[in-house]
């Protein structure tokens, strides 16, 4: 399925097997990072060597290493950050986008899954997966304490994937293995206010 990924804002939904949410998050938070990490997943493709393309990834809202705006948050209105990249080489077909935290307390948690991208920029058509917290599309930032740095991953892949809706992480790897022609990324960080 083709959706366009636009800034919108994000809703609780909390899996009924999850334990009770500290009394440090509020109903308009998202559940914090420390839950339910992901499963083992294959390794990720290697950073491109001196004879590989990059792609340049940079946002609008931030610099690469630099904070993130909090309305793109979840202590903001969750609404999905602005990206765009430079173009990948000939046969270039499509991208991908992984974005995950590293220093989620339980292990690396994934924040926003999308592939059969045909821009160069986000928001754009494409068709997203699932995240950590088992819904569909981008969740924002919202560490439980102390500053995370956050990485937007593009792949410029030589064909379309097809995946469904509950494609993870995990799934979106497998499938671009052999296929990455590029790939680069972008790095923010965020620290919740007190925390």
């Amino acid at each position: 399925m083709r959706v366009m990924i636009r800034p919108v804002a994000m809703e609780l939904m909390v899996v009924a097997s999850l334990p009770a949410l500290p009394a440090c998050c509020s109903a308009r938070e998202s559940v914090p990072e420390s839950y339910a990490p992901e499963p083992p997943e294959p390794p990720e493709p290697p950073e491109p060597g001196e004879s590989a393309m990059a792609l340049q990834v940079t946002s609008t809202a931030f610099t690469d290493e630099g904070d993130i705006p909090s309305p793109f948050t979840c202590d903001g209105d969750d609404a999905a950050l602005p990206l765009s990249w430079t173009a990948g080489p000939e046969g270039t077909k499509s991208y991908a986008l992984i974005m995950d935290d590293p220093d989620a307390p339980g292990g690396t948690w994934v924040h926003w899954v999308a592939w059969n991208i045909r821009e160069t920029s986000l928001p754009a058509a494409a068709e997203e997966g699932t995240n950590s917290w088992k819904r569909t599309g981008y969740g924002g930032p919202c560490p439980p304490t102390g500053v995370h740095r956050y990485y937007f991953k593009v792949y410029a892949l030589d064909a379309e994937l097809s995946l469904g809706a509950k494609t993870t992480k995990s799934d979106l790897l497998r499938a671009m293995e052999g296929r990455i022609l590029a790939q680069g990324q972008l790095m923010g960080r965020y620290r919740r206010a007190g925390r």
